[in-house]
């Protein structure tokens, strides 16, 4: 960034120090290079002009030329307004003022020439503009009209302090005018000419002054471009520099674990993309570099036994391995689920979760010591400093977002050379924050179901509906199936929604009476110890209906649930929608999803569900999420360690862009991992600026 931009915005003419003060607090604006990289959120086209006889209440905003013709005060006190007739020779239109009247009065002239802008309205069949823009033409200072005009985002403490986009527009000209000439490039001028972009100055000109359409489409894919490509750069250097620096164990042996369990304990074919995922993480532990891999892959779809087979891989060339798991519903699920696969064979597993008592810790301490205990499953319970292995050649994170980084990296750290990591999630993860949130992992995603899984039947229904629904459930429970009925659970409500819930249990408790029906609850209030045995009661199949709040999200496998009623499904993010609806089709019955909501529901609600209804594609879904939602709201970002202060690319909506900067990122690195070359000293500056920006991964090893 040029040494300029480094300039206090106290002295950029039109603001000094009480204005600067609370750009700082307000929008974290504090010199100019700030100023200039805070964009516009929209732009409206100036460069129209209207007659007023073309003016029709229907138009979104106009602009016209002319005169104003008399100025009148009517009213007194709050009810007081101030009126102007505009004319252009074609026809008159009302302008009409509420506020600042005796500023506006004092600043206008009739019979003097002035461009307006503003939406008109028809009121009492007179066609008006409230509070409309107004400039004189060919005035200097004035920059909008005649131009695609931009609008900034502010505060109310901003506005109250007549700090408006309008005026955030004019400091941007005057800053401009300061650093004329004084922009230095931040691109190399052979990647610039090589891409066919525009140099950076006229770039930052056009995206706050727009000449025309065309050269703001070019200014706007020029800072989006580069803004992910030094992303991109900085996370493919780093993953470089890692498998420099960190060296692996080398699992080369396939041996009597891994094949043993393939040929005789195996419970069904693998699918094609376990197969897969399989191939790349043998070669990844082959490698003599520390594996770095995210397994995505939706519920159900196998990830836990490519865990385990990976874990056999440890195994069979003398190392321990470890599963931890968010929650203690999902630890024990994974320990019984994996016990079950390795029956019969002799392999030591253990289970260490907060339940865990001091005798068993003992033993299963001095076991891990000895390397007795070869598979540990547990929860955070596994990072106190107690858990010594040694020899700990595998970790795998499931659910990995609901883990804080710090926590992570306490797993990475029970070894001198760092164990290979496999982190695995059901939560799909959108193909544009995966190159970034998780750009310096190699991915795998398990894309098909094991044989004999049907995909769930999912529906959308409404409140009056309600009594088909029960009718379906009593059919499904009269076949020997269950059924769990969600309710929402958002903080900023709680007691509301606890209140739901119980007013919920009753009514369904109503409409399933005893002793022909069982209905349990389970709450985030409950004691662990409740919970745990309500859920198990369902398991066991002694309750037909589960009436939850989302603590069912992740960790119950009840294969014989068919039915899942979530209530208010308008409330949930499509992320979580798909994950409730991962609990039911895991057996080989036909499983269904049905959607409960009002009839008033936002349009985004009801493109969500339509959504859910269409498809069961987990990726689709994500894509979805994150054009709706934006990166910010997206499920374990925060968790996650980057920091999305992205100024003007969107990963919702420049996913082309974002994997061209880093197709032309990988070029670079690959050529010349330490851009010692030249040709990239300036990339190489770059980069160094950005030694504080937090990433996920890397900072972690």
């Amino acid at each position: 960034m040029s040494e300029i931009f480094k300039n206090d915005i106290k002295f950029l003419p039109g603001v000094g120090p009480k204005r600067a003060t609370l750009l700082e607090a307000e929008i974290k604006v504090c010199n100019l290079g700030d100023l200039l990289y805070y964009f516009p959120y929209k732009y409206i086209d100036r460069t129209k002009f209207y007659s007023v006889k073309e003016v029709n209440g229907k138009l979104p905003h106009i602009q016209a030329k002319g005169k104003i013709t008399s100025l009148e005060t009517i009213g007194t006190g709050k009810s007081q307004r101030l009126t102007g007739i505009f004319s252009d020779g074609t026809g008159e239109l009302e302008l009409v003022w509420f506020r600042g009247i005796k500023f506006v009065k004092q600043s206008l002239k009739t019979d003097r020439e002035y461009i307006i802008f503003g939406k008109p309205t028809v009121f009492g069949q007179k066609l008006n503009i409230v509070h409309p823009e107004i400039e004189e033409p060919d005035k200097k200072e004035n920059v909008s009209s005649g131009h695609v005009m931009p609008y900034y985002s502010t505060t109310e403490k901003l506005k109250k302090s007549y700090i408006n986009s309008r005026t955030l527009n004019k400091l941007q000209y005057n800053a401009l005018q300061t650093v004329k000439g004084k922009i230095w490039e931040t691109l190399p001028s052979w990647l610039v000419k090589k891409l066919g972009l525009i140099g950076l100055e006229e770039a930052l000109f056009n995206i706050h002054f727009p000449e025309n359409s065309e050269k703001l489409k070019y200014a706007q894919y020029r800072l989006k471009f580069e803004e992910l490509f030094f992303i991109q750069l900085k996370i493919l250097s780093l993953k470089v520099n890692r498998s420099k620096r960190f060296k692996g164990h080398v699992f080369s042996k396939i041996n009597q674990y891994f094949n043993t369990f393939y040929h005789n304990n195996l419970p069904f074919q693998l699918t094609g993309a376990q197969m897969r995922v399989l191939k790349e993480i043998r070669k990844d532990v082959g490698l003599g570099r520390q594996m770095n891999r995210l397994l995505q892959g939706d519920v159900g779809s196998g990830k836990t036994l490519v865990a385990l087979m990976s874990a056999l891989m440890a195994l069979d060339n003398g190392y321990q391995a470890c599963v931890m798991a968010p929650t203690e519903i999902l630890a024990n699920q994974h320990f019984s689920g994996i016990s079950k696969f390795l029956k019969g064979l002799d392999v030591n597993i253990a289970l260490l979760t907060g339940s865990t008592g001091k005798p068993a810790r003992r033993v299963l301490h001095e076991q891990l010591l000895n390397g007795e205990l070869q598979i540990l499953v547990g929860t955070h319970a596994l990072i106190e400093e107690t858990v010594q292995f040694k020899n700990l050649g595998l970790v795998v994170v499931d659910e990995q977002h609901r883990f804080g980084v710090a926590q992570r990296a306490r797993l990475w750290k029970k070894n001198s050379i760092p164990p290979h990591v496999l982190v695995m999630t059901a939560t799909p993860i959108p193909r544009t924050l995966a190159m970034t949130v998780y750009g310096d992992l190699e991915v795998s995603v398990i894309d098909e179901l094991p044989p004999g899984r049907k995909p769930v039947q999912t529906y959308h229904n409404y409140e009056k509906n309600r009594s088909k629904v029960f009718d379906f459930l009593k059919k499904e429970i009269a076949v020997g199936r269950q059924a769990y009925i969600v309710y929402p659970l958002i903080q900023e409500s709680e007691k509301l929604d606890f209140r739901n819930l119980e007013e919920g249990y009753e009514h369904v408790k109503q409409a399933f009476p005893e002793p022909r029906y069982r209905v349990s609850m389970v709450h985030g209030k409950m004691k662990p110890a409740e919970k745990d045995a309500e859920m198990e009661r369902f398991k066991r199949g002694e309750t037909q209906i589960m009436v939850a709040t989302t603590v069912i999200e992740v960790g119950v496998d009840v294969p014989n649930a068919s039915v899942m009623v979530i209530e208010s499904a308008n409330r949930f993010g499509l992320a979580q929608l798909h994950q409730l609806r991962g609990r039911v089709g895991r057996g080989a019955e036909q499983s269904y999803c049905i959607l409960m909501s009002s009839y008033q529901i936002s349009n985004e609600s009801r493109k969500r569900l339509d959504t859910m209804v269409r498809t069961n594609d987990g990726f689709e879904l994500a894509e979805m999420d994150l054009k709706l939602r934006g990166p910010g709201d997206m499920e374990g970002t925060q968790q996650s360690g980057f920091a999305f202060d992205l100024k003007i690319a969107n990963l919702g909506k420049d996913g082309q862009i974002l994997q061209f900067a880093r197709e032309i990122a990988n070029e670079i690195i690959e050529a010349d991992p330490d851009l010692t070359q030249p040709g990239n000293n300036l990339l190489k500056k770059q980069l160094l600026k950005m030694k504080n920006t937090r990433f996920n991964w890397s900072s972690i090893s």
